[in-house]
């Protein structure tokens, strides 16, 4: 979902923005290159978040439109090839959604007791992707509760019948529920669940005068090919103005100044030069080849992994191509400790994956399958979309929960098929089907156990089959 947007009808948000001109370009054109190569890095998760609110909170005739703000939406089904919203989504966790607005006063959401043997988890995003806190199984067990998601400038004490307060650092803030199914029988369970979560301003929650409302935001329409051209700054001006500065990033965002970054702001494309343009685009494109080399030489062959991408601001440690990566290849990931996420984009012969030229296939030796406490998923992908594929079997993934029907190899260990043609009829239980071209895969291990951080386990590398 890569979104453009033009100069004139541009909605601005009333309470941050007047007519003004907006910061100063000041930078001369090679400095203002260098800035906005750092600038789109930091800025491009931020906006992609932004398209992804925007469908799901605002834009209420749109087809994955979710809830308003701060209520909750359920999707009671697992996500198919029919849904765009969001890149590199799973279908193993029907999904829950509230976008957090923080600015008048907290969120209180409550999560029902759920048997031991499911595995749920609440994880809580601020407006740069990164992952603040979790509720559910691991953080917080099955017992549910009452938790409050307060943003920045809040400075109320927690009520005694709150079970825990979380910060967020910046004012919109989005709660994302994972809800495991175990196969289409146990669906009504999970919309039973679901029913249960529950999202409520603090004072509807502690039956108080709720305090004035928070004034109205005038959302900019997203529009085609916005993250791919200097139009980013735009938004990205838009969405700093729910995310007050952090002492870490004062440098950082006074050198962004430069170019006509700030938070709130105007950006005034129409209004630079052909020079200043060209530095601004020239800076992009240098970021894209970053981040291009990075893929092929550290994510490809998996020197770093998922878990190097997602994660807190400490996490992280500043390192914004690291967050890039982990907007630009699969937005709202989990973290570490949560998940594991094993990307595949090429074959042991280091070849970029593409079923219009070989079947595939990945092979798990017996007593070594995917080491996780609640449970693993291999998913398909179209490499040009970044979503799920259409298939006659409507089969997206192959999970551990699947095991009991899929055909074991004669010693005991486990051969699944990437392919876009089926294979042998005694084969089809353990097919997963890709499309005819590029893909790629991800393998999701859930709570996963110490092996898979300290490199006991090691990984299975695809394999293609001889032409």
């Amino acid at each position: 979902m890569h979104i453009a947007v033009r100069t004139a009808g541009f909605g601005l948000m009333t309470m941050f923005v007047s007519c003004g001109v907006g910061a100063d370009f000041t930078a001369t054109p090679e400095e203002a290159r260098s800035i906005a190569k750092e600038a789109y890095l930091y800025g491009f998760p931020v906006v992609e978040m932004y398209k992804t609110l925007y469908a799901q909170a605002v834009d209420k005739k749109g087809p994955n439109f979710k809830a308003p703000l701060n209520q909750i939406g359920n999707t009671a089904k697992a996500f198919t090839a029919r849904d765009t919203a969001f890149v590199t989504p799973n279908a193993d966790t029907p999904y829950s959604f509230v976008w957090m607005d923080l600015r008048a006063e907290p969120l209180v959401l409550t999560l029902p007791p759920i048997e031991e043997h499911r595995y749920y988890s609440v994880q809580l995003i601020d407006a740069y992707t990164q992952n603040f806190a979790y509720l559910g199984t691991r953080s917080t067990g099955n017992n549910g509760g009452h938790f409050m998601i307060a943003g920045p400038h809040w400075q109320g004490q927690q009520p005694q019948n709150i079970d825990r307060l979380l910060r967020s650092e910046t004012d919109i803030a989005y709660a994302l529920y994972r809800t495991q199914l175990f196969d289409d029988k146990d669906l009504a369970k999970v919309k039973q669940i679901q029913k249960g979560y529950k999202a409520e301003t603090l004072s509807h929650f502690d039956k108080h005068k709720a305090p004035p409302a928070a004034a109205k935001i005038d959302w900019p329409k997203p529009e085609p090919n916005m993250s791919d051209t200097p139009d980013l700054f735009r938004y990205l001006n838009f969405m700093l103005a729910f995310a007050p500065a952090q002492d870490v990033e004062k440098d950082l965002l006074a050198r962004f100044k430069t170019i006509g970054i700030e938070a709130g702001k105007p950006f005034n494309l129409v209004k630079l030069s052909a020079d200043q343009r060209k530095a601004l685009e020239d800076g992009i494109s240098d970021a894209k080849a970053q981040f291009a080399d990075f893929k092929k030489t550290r994510i490809d062959t998996h020197e770093v992994t998922s878990g190097d991408f997602f994660g807190t601001r400490d996490h992280l440690k500043g390192n914004y191509l690291y967050r890039y990566a982990g907007a630009n290849l699969g937005i709202f990931g989990n973290s570490a400790e949560e998940a594991n996420y094993i990307s595949y984009f090429v074959d042991k012969d280091e070849q970029p994956l593409d079923a219009s030229k070989h079947d595939y296939t990945l092979h798990f030796d017996k007593d070594a399958l995917p080491p996780a406490e609640a449970f693993w998923s291999l998913t398909m992908y179209n490499a040009r979309n970044k979503l799920l594929v259409a298939n006659p079997l409507n089969r997206y993934l192959i999970n551990s929960p699947m095991l009991p029907d899929l055909k074991l190899d004669a010693d005991g260990g486990l051969t699944l098929y990437l392919q876009s043609k089926a294979p042998a009829k005694d084969l089809q239980s353990n097919w997963l089907p890709a499309p005819n071209g590029p893909f790629y895969s991800v393998l999701r291990l859930y709570l996963p156990k110490p092996e898979v951080a300290s490199g006991q386990w090691n990984m299975p590398l695809l394999t293609p089959a001889a032409p």
